[in-house]
């Protein structure tokens, strides 16, 4: 059965400019891929009556939090019926999940879902001065973690793959494929930020950051803005372009919410979100056509081949060495606009951009050149994980 019942459908996708150190606040970057992608849907600013974002307005560094909801509605002028943002949910795609079953359930009909960052910017003022100023004390779990300096994903998320490492023989050049793919692939993105090519030695002798993470085994902070349109199926306008149902969706978390107390830790909760998504489709990771799968550090994204079931637990070392596999022109093409790790930390929601822009035929000199209808996007890392299964409509 498709999620919620197929009454949500992607109508439309925008993006501003990407880049780093743009100089330009979160919410005008905002506006720019709010307006792209109400224009893309067919729609006007006032058939928008919804509005969801992540995570909204929560302490956080410089530039994590660009745009809030009401930032964005106030600025368009928008009269909604219903808005929703936090972080308590399955990854950056949770209030997408939400905004579809609002639609759904007849409380909005036009939904505007967007992510915005400018951490570029605001870090180049100083990122020291913004741990201190807003984090200001330990709390939670960091009371555990920053007395042994361990105070980024990098470290934390480091050794969960040492663990998979020590009990699968994942190695370093294997896990290197993966920036190695996203290299390649965003050679062919005018908005990617890293284009240049990179070899294995290359990245092998970047200085470490967080064994067995190197410097590019680590996202790029950046600027830029995404925004998804859902609508109504009923009231989807005739864009010119077929709607993108939602197949399936995974917001599983079957453990604690817990960096480094799961049971097993060669998994995180993106393993949860993909066993609750293949549960709702008679779909199988044989149907997928292409993978959009997180990349915030380069572990990330092996733990959602495995979670998603492109490959056995334990065995995402091997498949890795396959590159012609998750090639652009493979059976499986995965991260076709070059992945965090060389288009920016859009935070998810680029992704998403790229798994329906390849959809709709619209990539330009990436799209994959076999046609597309099936689609995965994983989102998130460590306790926060959601996917979604995306299904071109004829």
């Amino acid at each position: 059965m498709t999620f919620v019942e197929g009454k949500a459908v992607i109508t439309g996708v925008g993006q501003s400019a990407v880049g780093r150190k743009l100089g330009r606040g979160g919410v005008d970057l905002a506006i720019d891929a709010a307006l792209e992608a109400i224009e893309h849907a067919g729609l006007d600013a006032s058939d928008i009556d919804g509005v969801a974002s992540y995570p909204g307005p929560v302490p956080a560094e410089g530039g994590f939090v660009g745009a809030t909801t009401h930032d964005v509605r106030d600025a368009l002028g928008l009269r909604t019926t219903w808005v929703i943002s936090g972080s308590e949910t399955p990854g950056q795609a949770g209030t997408l999940m939400d905004a579809a079953a609002s639609i759904a359930t007849g409380r909005a009909t036009h939904v505007l879902c967007f992510r915005s960052v400018f951490e570029s910017t605001a870090q180049a003022a100083g990122r020291a001065q913004a741990l201190t100023q807003v984090a200001r004390r330990a709390s939670g779990h960091l009371e555990f973690r920053m007395p042994f300096g361990a105070a980024s994903p990098a470290n934390w998320i480091a050794l969960y793959a040492q663990r998979y490492m020590h009990e699968f023989g994942l190695t370093r050049e294997q896990l290197g494929q993966i920036p190695l793919n996203g290299r390649r692939n965003a050679a062919r993105n005018p908005k990617a930020i890293y284009t240049a090519p990179m070899t294995l030695e290359d990245y092998l002798s970047a200085r470490l950051i967080s064994y067995p993470f190197g410097l590019y085994d680590c996202d790029v902070p950046c600027d830029g803005a995404t925004a998804v349109i859902l609508s109504r199926r009923d009231a989807a306008k005739n864009s010119g372009r077929p709607a993108i149902a939602i197949e399936a969706a995974g917001s599983g978390l079957y453990q604690r919410h817990s960096w480094d107390q799961r049971a097993d830790l060669t998994t995180m909760a993106a393993h949860d979100a993909g066993h609750h998504m293949w549960e709702q489709t008679r779909l199988t990771p044989s149907d997928v056509d292409f993978a959009e799968l997180y990349d915030g550090f380069s572990y990330l994204c092996a733990q959602w081949i495995e979670a998603l079931g492109f490959c056995k637990h334990g065995e995402v070392g091997p498949f890795l060495e396959d590159t012609a596999h998750y090639a652009p022109d493979g059976e499986l093409p995965i991260n076709t606009h070059g992945g965090q790790l060389s288009a920016g930390r859009l935070h998810g929601y680029g992704f998403l951009h790229e798994a329906c822009v390849q959809l709709w035929g619209e990539a330009g000199e990436r799209q994959i050149r076999k046609d597309v209808e099936i689609a995965a996007v994983g989102i998130g890392g460590g306790p926060e994980a959601g996917c979604l299964l995306l299904r071109r409509e004829n």
